[in-house]
Formats: structure tokens, sequence, C-alpha cells
């Protein structure tokens, strides 16, 4: 009684012809290919991405970081004050 029967699927599909009529099921099943293709091929950028992710940060772990910069920098005076009359 769980299951769906084969009786079951075909009162379904007779439901859903009546629901949308047989001339826009093409329609919407090129729609849904459509959709499919297009989740699978983010789906697929995303995974690349975290590939990508990885690689750079291993990368990055294998460089040994650099010894901080010792450079002495004198004060800076502050400006004059500009003239703003015309």
């Amino acid at each position: 009684m769980g299951s769906f029967s084969v009786w079951h699927w075909v009162v379904i599909g007779v439901i859903i012809v009546v629901l949308f009529g047989a001339k826009r099921l093409p329609d919407a099943a090129r729609g849904l290919g459509r959709s499919m293709r297009i989740l699978k091929a983010e789906t697929k950028g995303m995974m690349d991405d975290d590939k990508d992710e990885k690689v750079i940060k291993v990368e990055t772990h294998a460089v040994a970081p650099a010894p901080p910069a010792t450079s002495e920098t004198q004060p800076q005076s502050p400006a004059a004050p500009r003239d703003t009359s015309i």
C-alpha cells in the first residue's frame, strides 16, 4: 500500500494530461529539461569552484610566509590648509 503500482502511475498520467492538455505537455517537458540542464551545470560549476578553492588553499599553505617588512617610515607633517578664497 505504501508504494505506487503501475495503475497509480497511469491514473496520475491521465490526470496530468487532463489538467494541462496534450498540446502544452511537450512545452512543459522541454522547459523542465532545460531547467534540469541548468541546475546540473550550476551544481557542477559550484563543485569545480570548491575544488579550485581547495587547490588555492593548498598552494598558499605550501608557500612559506614572507618575513614582515621592517622599513622605518618617517611621520608626515600635516598639510598646510588650502586657500579657498577666490
